[in-house]
């Protein structure tokens, strides 16, 4: 039921900000923008949420600072590192790849890096905030930005073909 609410909260947000404003500068936007919003949706599910629910607990736990040593966990064999690592480095691809595909002018890898830096540096100063039980790695974040920096060089390849498509879509308008 928690996690409800927070889709709730995104199926309206997308409803009644985003979609009217997106459908009016094309389909091929909106489609792009659309994937985009469901993919950082499904982020949030997987790194944050609850959020709407866990707001009102959010200062009855103490915050767990960031460990800011790059791979302890892998130096000192503890948990799953390798899985976690991989993890981090698929759930930003896409990010990579999409995020270029967002902007209005020539999508250049330092602003995409730049906003995967940011988006992981939110999302791991948030979770130990929201949720007492989460904490925030420094690992995480090297390996989101290494996950971003694929997906733009996947971009970078496929760039002409999704060109193509997108172009397909425009025309079609």
């Amino acid at each position: 039921m928690k996690y409800l609410i927070d889709f709730i909260a995104l199926v309206l947000l997308y409803v009644f900000v985003f979609w009217g404003k997106w459908k009016t500068k094309g389909k091929e936007v909106l489609l792009v923008n659309t994937l985009m919003y469901i993919y950082l949706s499904f982020v949030l599910y997987f790194t944050l949420m609850p959020v709407i629910t866990s707001i009102p607990f959010a200062l009855n736990h103490p915050y767990s600072p960031m460990n800011l040593v790059p791979f302890i966990d892998v130096l000192k064999g503890r948990g799953d590192f390798f899985r976690q690592v991989m993890l981090n480095i698929i759930m930003t691809i896409p990010f990579g790849f999409l995020f270029p595909l967002t902007q209005n002018k020539t999508a250049k890898f330092g602003r995409t890096v730049l906003f995967c830096f940011l988006m992981s540096l939110g999302i791991e100063l948030l979770q130990p905030l929201i949720n007492g039980f989460r904490s925030s790695d420094i690992t995480d974040i090297i390996t989101n930005v290494t996950g971003g920096i694929i997906g733009y060089c996947l971009y970078v390849i496929f760039k002409p073909i999704t060109c193509w498509v997108l172009g397909h879509i425009k025309s079609r308008n």
